[in-house]
């Protein structure tokens, strides 16, 4: 079924929401969570940790019990729901993402899950999340549509002055395609096909968004411990991609995309002899940095990938 989007009162709705980082964001992917809250806060858009939350269960579980996956996911939403009193929980790594909205499909229309979940929670001691009555967003859906554009575009002060851009989205933010009814055709989200959103922002700050063909290829994470040498290529193909479309930065929305990107373009050079120089940075410091926003505000100096020098170089900081 597909929803409809009332895009009225999402600026209301989404201006207070629950904020749950995921075990990326503490760790690999600071630089993420630090420029996320950097961009929340210059924004007037508040962010409230969800109390007490844990791993959605992303990499690992999914492969032993997915019912025990759903429930860790839906513990996060309880918590949000019950404890902190929210209705909306946004999160910026894909894989919490999409998680935590299949666990929402995955309780509306699978009996098994419910049972495994209630029986959980149950033993757990808190009170089991049912399908309908937490929103799970994304940082983009966050920034677009609960900021919007034309209020962004006040904002930014020196602006990203043509930067040349790849926007990667991923491959979990639009699959599996079922459990985003919001994205599709007519429902007024984002696109299930052709995905825009990062791109949309961007180029409010001032980005040149190239033509870029692999926005929603797998950047192999989930292979990267059992197959390096996978990963790495399918990584290659993305660099060399963006690359050949122009691009001097591809802009990143998923903590384990960015990881992925930054280690296995290293990677590449050593194990492959392939070279490339394109910068990956989060569309979070990107915006930072447009908005007037310090590299060390929006953490750049913690990716992997030293782009300070390219900032520097095209006058963004």
């Amino acid at each position: 079924m597909t929803v409809i989007i009332d895009k009225t009162d999402l600026k209301k709705k989404y201006k207070k929401v629950g904020y749950y980082p995921g075990c990326a964001l503490e760790g690999s992917a600071i630089p993420y969570d630090k420029s996320t809250r950097a961009i929340g806060k210059a924004l007037g858009l508040e962010l409230v940790d969800v109390t007490d939350w844990n791993c959605c269960g992303a990499m690992e579980v999914k492969n032993i019990d997915p019912q025990v996956e759903t429930y860790l996911s839906s513990r996060v939403l309880s918590n949000a729901q019950h404890k902190d009193k929210m209705d909306v929980v946004m999160a910026p790594c894909n894989g919490c993402y999409k998680n935590l909205k299949q666990a929402e499909h995955e309780l509306g229309h699978n009996q098994k899950s419910r049972d495994v979940v209630s029986k959980i929670s149950a033993k757990a001691g808190h009170e089991a999340y049912e399908s309908g009555n937490v929103e799970t967003i994304h940082a983009l859906d966050w920034i677009k549509m609960g900021y919007g554009e034309d209020e962004l575009r006040k904002k930014i002060k020196g602006g990203l002055k043509g930067l040349k851009i790849a926007n990667y989205y991923g491959c979990m933010y639009t699959r599996p395609r079922n459990i985003f009814p919001e994205k599709a055709p007519g429902a007024g989200g984002d696109d299930l096909i052709k995905p825009h959103y990062m791109d949309d922002l961007l180029a409010v700050a001032g980005a040149e968004n190239v033509e870029f063909p692999l926005k929603t290829a797998c950047c192999g994470g989930a292979h990267t411990l059992s197959d390096r040498d996978m990963s790495t290529k399918l990584v290659l193909n993305i660099l060399e991609a963006a690359e050949a479309a122009g691009a001097e930065v591809i802009a990143t929305e998923c903590p384990t995309c960015h990881s992925g990107l930054e280690m296995h373009q290293i990677r590449a050079l050593k194990r492959l002899s392939k070279k490339t120089n394109v910068k990956v940075i989060y569309f979070t410091q990107l915006l930072g940095m447009a908005m007037g926003l310090s590299p060390r505000k929006v953490g750049l100096n913690g990716n992997i990938s030293d782009s300070r020098g390219l900032m520097k170089e095209k006058g963004i900081v």
